[in-house]
């Protein structure tokens, strides 16, 4: 299991268990114990750390695509390209990329003045539900947060929609009985994590954009599950393919 795609899988259980780690802990300590205080370091620590990960999750998700697609469209180019090598510097390009463009956000969270109320409409520390309470003009802390995010997750997408398109080009063209669906299994996995994680997202997305039509706890729900059920279901997935 020494080999570059196991390596990315271990990384992207790295990713989920820290997310997790960061995030259900304290929803239980909330519902459990009623434990709801949380210091102002900690709340703005678990606000880099979600809005972090989560972006170095989609990256992680964009650079096995990228795998998936040499592996099946260049196949014989395949152990000179994805080396050991290739995948440390990804890991370290997914890092460094989302840690200088996240790390602003709780930044400017921090530098806000709170002089209101200091209940957080939410259980986990998301950056709309901390800078409400502000006294300040959030407009650029919020416009930052929607830029940076669709950029990097879009971007992502993007490479990852581009990658799927080639691949699919590929097995089309092959004409050996049985190669395409072979082919196509190599990915079915990953595609299936990716789907999932985009359709949460989007829904978890529109749900915000809509807040003023549907309840306020969904979208706080959708939040919980979007940390939650994607670690579970990727060891799943990943485990029985």
């Amino acid at each position: 299991m020494h080999e570059p795609m196991y390596y990315l899988l271990s990384f992207l259980s790295l990713l989920d268990m820290v997310l997790c780690l960061t995030v259900i802990p304290k929803v239980l300590a909330i519902f459990w114990f009623d434990l709801r205080s949380i210091s102002f370091s900690a709340c703005f620590l678990q606000m880099f750390i979600m809005n972090c990960f989560l972006a170095m999750e989609s990256c992680t998700f964009m650079v096995m695509a990228y795998d998936r697609y040499v592996a099946i469209c260049h196949p014989l180019r395949y152990p000179s390209i994805i080396t050991d090598q290739f995948v440390a510097r990804a890991t370290m390009f997914v890092v460094a990329r989302n840690a200088m463009f996240f790390l602003p956000v709780p930044i400017l969270s921090s530098r806000l003045r709170y002089c209101a109320e200091n209940i957080i409409k939410n259980c986990i520390c998301t950056n709309l539900s901390v800078s409400k309470l502000s006294c300040d003009d959030i407009t650029f802390n919020q416009l930052y947060q929607f830029v940076a995010g669709w950029t990097l997750l879009g971007s992502d997408l993007i490479l990852i929609v581009l990658s799927y398109s080639f691949i699919l080009r590929a097995v089309l063209r092959i004409k050996a009985e049985g190669a395409a669906a072979k082919a196509l299994s190599t990915c079915g996995s990953h595609f299936i994590l990716i789907l999932f994680f985009s359709t949460v997202l989007l829904v978890l997305v529109i749900t915000n954009l809509a807040r003023k039509r549907i309840p306020p706890d969904v979208p706080i729900l959708l939040n919980i599950l979007h940390h939650l059920i994607p670690p579970a279901l990727n060891p799943i997935v990943y485990g029985v393919r």
